[in-house]
């Protein structure tokens, strides 16, 4: 069936990127075993020099500290696969572009991005089909796949036919010193506080993780 070309209007066929038009992100492989802080920065920061008492407890701090600072400032500090949902309206007019998360998004535009796995959707017999990677790029100005040969019998029943499957570079900004450094406060906290609360009354320090994390999350219009 056909997509009807009434009901695609602004903004999904222009160039504009709001909103983002995608249905619904999901997180479908996370590499939660490689370290980003090493254990020689981590004793350091914690003062706990020649004791390796602690050392599997620091490194499992060192993997959540890691992921928290991903999701804050949404980067992959190692690599991450993702699936994006579009509704039948993506495809409603030529070409068609389907937005990509701004977790997505390297902030060096110089630097990899990421790499699309697959685009396909669900025909109107609801057996998923994927496209030919000749008919579609990635638009890495836009942050969002373009698809030039359009199918035509999406199921149109379906809230969000069309899926895209893309893994995101390791982002250089992980080796920033400011970066790191505001991943060792975090850890410090945690380190020091391991309940959910607290009796004492606790202040943020000035110029903290937040200030050092700031400048590098991305603003989203």
């Amino acid at each position: 069936m056909p997509v009807n070309q009434d009901i695609a209007g602004l903004p999904f066929g222009a160039q504009t990127r709001n909103p983002f038009n995608y249905q619904k992100v999901e997180q479908i492989q996370r590499d939660v075993e490689t370290s980003w802080l090493t254990l020689t920065q981590i004793t350091n920061q914690l003062n706990l020099f020649d004791d390796e008492s602690q050392d599997d407890y620091l490194q499992g701090l060192e993997l959540a500290v890691r992921m928290a600072i991903e999701d804050y400032l949404g980067l992959s500090i190692f690599a991450t696969k993702y699936r994006v949902y579009y509704g039948p309206e993506s495809f409603g007019l030529q070409p068609a572009c389907l937005d990509l998360p701004e977790v997505s998004q390297n902030a060096i535009p110089s630097q990899p991005n990421l790499t699309i796995e697959s685009v396909g959707y669900f025909n109107s017999s609801g057996v998923f089909t994927t496209l030919d990677p000749a008919g579609y790029l990635y638009d890495n100005s836009g942050n969002k796949i373009i698809v030039n040969n359009l199918p035509t019998d999406i199921d149109t029943n379906r809230t969000a036919p069309i899926v895209a499957t893309y893994t995101t570079a390791q982002n250089v900004l992980a080796t920033y010193p400011v970066i790191q450094q505001a991943g060792l406060l975090l850890l410090t906290h945690l380190y020091n506080n391991r309940d959910a609360a607290t009796n004492p009354i606790q202040h943020k320090i000035p110029y903290g993780i937040e200030m050092l994390l700031r400048p590098y999350k991305p603003l989203i219009m």
